[in-house]
């Protein structure tokens, strides 16, 4: 594998998609994930990347399913119980919970599974990080995809914003950068679990499960305290 040009082409093209998805050049969701996915999976392949590099080998399968279960269960439990505590479930209140149950259907399967959750891990936990681990070992590379993949929500995170201003919920200058470092902050800390799970499978599903839960579940959990 040319695990520097893997890693430097990767990051190139996530840079140049970041840009253009904050200028609405990359068309809908759907649309713009497979984008992202069809070119990093031609890097990948020019850079002669193997698919237990990307964490996709058969022999693989079943630890990342074990292991995406464990993380599966630990996040549906904790989130279930914050939302039974008084003093912890005010933070899972979401205003887009507030949709149909075909609705929801979508959004998990749709827009968290597919949208998401694949694409963000093929391209973090699989490319860049199956890149970083031949360029740098376990340790480094897991600091900096995950650094990568915390700076990587800062786009999304300023178009939620702008989205309020819309609404008419305007935030200061001052809470905007403190709202950006959190996101950052939150994701970063994410991406080391993911890869963690990651290294400790060796498989790409066990990352992909836990980000599916990680964001599926506290919609659905909010879903069901407002209906």
């Amino acid at each position: 594998m040319k695990a520097d040009r893997c890693f430097l082409q990767s990051v190139s093209v996530l840079v140049a998609f970041s840009i253009a998805r904050s200028n609405g050049l990359v068309g809908p969701p759907v649309v713009s994930a497979s984008i992202l996915t069809t070119v990093l999976v031609l890097v990948a392949w020019r850079a002669r990347a193997t698919l237990a590099d990307l964490g996709l080998a058969r022999a693989d399968v079943g630890p990342g399913l074990r292991w995406g279960a464990g993380a599966f269960g630990m996040v549906l439990v904790v989130l279930v119980v914050a939302a039974l505590l008084p003093a912890t479930n005010g933070f899972l209140h979401d205003s887009r919970a507030e949709i149909s149950g075909g609705q929801l259907f979508y959004q998990l399967t749709v827009s968290i599974l597919l949208v998401t959750a694949i694409p963000e891990e093929f391209a973090f936990r699989g490319v860049l990080l199956g890149s970083a681990l031949r360029l740098w070992g376990s340790w480094r590379a897991t600091l900096i995809t995950s650094a990568l993949f915390g700076l990587w929500h800062i786009g999304p995170t300023l178009h939620a914003m702008s989205d309020d201003r819309i609404r008419g919920t305007a935030v200061t200058a001052v809470g905007q950068v403190l709202v950006v470092i959190g996101a950052v902050s939150i994701t970063f800390v994410a991406g080391l679990a993911f890869c963690w799970l990651r290294l400790r499978s060796k498989s790409l599903i066990a990352p992909i499960v836990a980000h599916m839960a990680t964001n599926g579940i506290a919609l659905a959990v909010a879903w069901f305290a407002v209906h």
